[in-house]
């Protein structure tokens, strides 16, 4: 965990888990076990999915935006104790928009921790919050997690709501990475080191077992970044070892990158894979704000979100919505991305608008 985690009692790296969704064949009841504790019937596995964890705090928006590029799904929490809408709540409904994510659950949370009266209040302050937005038809679940109020229903909302999309596993792998890890002991020996492990989704394609990969924009040398090769000699996926791995879900990839390349989340950011684009050090963006009445200007510096990778780019030029800027590390992303602007208010980065790289 993050020192600074500790200290402040608020997630600010991703985090991610797996989980599997159980169904009762007598009764019917969605349970997190394989056995139901209703009838006490054996239940049948019905999907594992993956959770990211994002940080909620409005200071971290970047994280949530790395994050948000892997989900397929959101589960959108709000607790019932606490004044709706916070400004991070705002936001995040306006990164649901921009990552162009629908398929939502919102679970109202901390239920036992207030009144019948205030719980319905809160309940009507959600549904207004989010009308007119993405989340306007997602299910609203009330949900105790320390009494275990409607887990249930949550997880039957989540197998309902929350589907499986279709892949494209014909398409040259690509793999988001997300977190980057130096597995090995203080002390460990030479001969026994481990190589560098990678942990992310793969967002397309098949990723094998024996497959070499490359990974940009990688690393530093001097004043440019170089993209590394590295050969997967482990996957997992769920806590299961596995010869192969498809898109869905998160993935760990052992590799047989030198160690000191992944620790500390070294290589976060970069995107793994086969016949990648090439390291964009300038780019152009057609760029949509959400204050329609506020410009951009020339040197003006922008915080941008491309899929896991953060970056500063710097405006070079720009003509009515079309902007030429300098980034200060380089991304390695598709024509047509999309792409998270914040700008710099009062000292913090705000959440500003989204662009289409061209």
């Amino acid at each position: 965990m993050h020192s600074e985690e500790l200290k402040r009692g608020i997630t600010i790296r991703l985090g991610y888990a797996d989980a599997t969704i159980y169904k009762c064949p007598k009764c019917g009841k969605y349970l997190s076990t394989d056995k139901c504790d209703k009838c006490f019937e054996k239940a049948e596995p019905i999907r594992t999915i993956s959770f990211v964890d994002a940080p909620g705090h409005e200071t971290l928006m970047a994280t949530v935006l790395a994050g948000a590029a892997l989900m397929d799904g959101v589960i959108f929490i709000i607790a019932a104790n606490e004044k709706c809408p916070s400004p991070q709540t705002i936001e995040h409904l306006k990164v649901l928009d921009i990552v162009g994510i629908k398929n939502i659950v919102i679970v109202q949370t901390k239920i036992d921790l207030v009144s019948k009266e205030r719980a319905i209040e809160n309940y009507n302050e959600i549904k207004n919050l989010v009308k007119g937005t993405v989340a306007e038809n997602a299910p609203i679940i009330p949900v105790s997690a320390q009494r275990k109020i409607n887990i249930d229903v949550l997880l039957e909302a989540i197998e309902k709501y929350l589907p499986t999309p279709k892949r494209d596993v014909n398409k040259p792998v690509k793999f988001y990475i997300v977190r980057s890890f130096d597995v090995n002991r203080p002390g460990t020996e030479i001969k026994n080191l481990k190589g560098g492990v990678l942990g992310g989704g793969i967002i397309q394609g098949i990723l094998k077992i024996g497959d070499e990969i490359e990974i940009k924009p990688g690393i530093k040398y001097k004043d440019k970044w170089i993209s590394i090769k590295t050969k997967v000699i482990g996957l997992q996926k769920a806590g299961k070892n596995l010869n192969e791995a498809g898109p869905g879900g998160l993935a760990g990839v052992m590799t047989e990158l030198d160690p000191s390349f992944t620790k500390s989340d070294a290589l976060s950011g970069s995107v793994a894979g086969k016949e990648l684009p090439e390291i964009k050090y300038e780019i152009k963006l057609k760029i949509n704000l959400f204050d329609k009445s506020t410009n951009i200007s020339n040197n003006e510096p922008l915080l941008l979100n491309v899929g896991t990778m953060r970056t500063v780019g710097i405006i070079k030029n720009i003509k009515k919505d079309i902007a030429e800027l300098s980034l200060k590390i380089p991304i390695c992303a598709d024509t047509s991305d999309r792409v998270v602007i914040s700008r710099n208010i009062d000292g913090r980065w705000r959440l500003a608008g989204w662009a289409e790289l061209i």
